[in-house]
């Protein structure tokens, strides 16, 4: 029974490192649109918006999705989809987005905002650190106070 109180504090501890990188991850797309200085005009194809939760008294939340398609300087077409867009941009709309010759189907149509993207990077990898400590912790307060001398307690 006391391995329960290891099995879920990894997973837990597994999916915040998931979140993590895919966080880092996503900031470094979006520095490496930014900085590769190529832009295109893209016309917004279609808005839609996703909701999750809302069962019992849990709050709802809704997330802006716009799919693009653009030109690149090489002549291929691409469309993207991205989350928590503008949300005055609507269909039919001309944005500019940024993009990478490797990869541009990981372009964006955020503006530039290093600071911002940085910080909000920041503040998640900083949530994400508190749930691994929590874990971390919770796991290491039960071993000692009742796990005995065996890492499984007896198992």
């Amino acid at each position: 029974m006391s391995v329960f109180f290891y099995a879920v504090p990894v997973l837990i501890i597994a999916v915040a490192l998931l979140m993590a990188v895919k966080v880092v991850r996503r900031s470094l797309e979006l520095r490496s649109a930014w900085n590769s200085g190529l832009t295109a005009e893209a016309r917004c194809l279609r808005f839609y918006t996703t909701t999750s939760g809302g069962s019992g008294d849990s709050s709802v939340t809704t997330t802006r999705h716009h799919v693009y398609e653009f030109t690149t300087r090489d002549g291929r077409a691409v469309r993207f989809d991205e989350e928590n867009g503008r949300p005055t941009v609507v269909e039919g709309d001309i944005v500019t987005v940024h993009y990478t010759t490797a990869h541009p189907e990981k372009a964006t149509a955020h503006a530039p905002s290093p600071v911002k993207a940085a910080a909000g990077t920041f503040v998640m990898l900083a949530f994400c650190g508190v749930i691994v400590a929590f874990c971390v912790g919770f796991m290491v307060t039960y071993h000692e106070a009742f796990a005995g001398d065996s890492f499984f307690g007896g198992i």
